[in-house]
């Protein structure tokens, strides 16, 4: 029963109703009535005021679980669904296997704090293993003392 409903029956028969909470429930739709005080079946004297609680107007919004460079791809989907998001197909970038390397909502990619609606279908980027190339920082440091030790000039004035 919808509050409009409940409103239009409590005031035929002398009595007044307030929405005083909202919880959600998955499985009910919004706006409808979940709870009442006093409960169905108790006396109430006529002007008193019925306290309602009714299924919340909109999805609660969760904070999505920081996931974005520190997750597999097991772990990510762990974490997000027991968080209550379901999950699309992955969306594969380049980058190491199997690590997610952030999450999509709606389009945008989301960052870490960001919330989303409760049940709502969310898409991991995952490095499907190919990597681009990227110089290792060994070599770099390799190289840069060999070009030193080729330059040919030994500069001692800093003695």
């Amino acid at each position: 029963m919808s509050v409009s409903e409940a409103e239009k029956m409590f005031r035929n028969h002398g009595l007044t109703c307030v929405v005083s909470d909202s919880s959600y429930v998955k499985n009910k739709p919004s706006g409808i009535i979940l709870d009442l005080n006093p409960s169905v079946g108790q006396k109430v004297k006529e002007g008193r005021t019925i306290y309602l609680t009714i299924n919340t107007l909109s999805t609660p919004l969760s904070v999505v679980p920081d996931v974005a460079d520190n997750s597999s791809v097991r772990q990510a989907q762990a974490k997000l669904i027991a968080a209550g998001f379901k999950l699309t197909e992955n969306r594969m970038v380049s980058g190491e296997k199997d690590w997610v390397y952030g999450v999509i909502y709606q389009g945008r990619q989301l960052q870490i704090g960001d919330k989303a609606p409760i049940g709502a279908t969310l898409t991991l980027m995952v490095g499907d293993g190919v990597q681009s190339t990227a110089t290792d920082s060994v070599d770099m440091v390799e190289n840069a003392a060999m070009s030193v030790e080729d330059s040919g000039t030994d500069d001692d004035s800093w003695f």
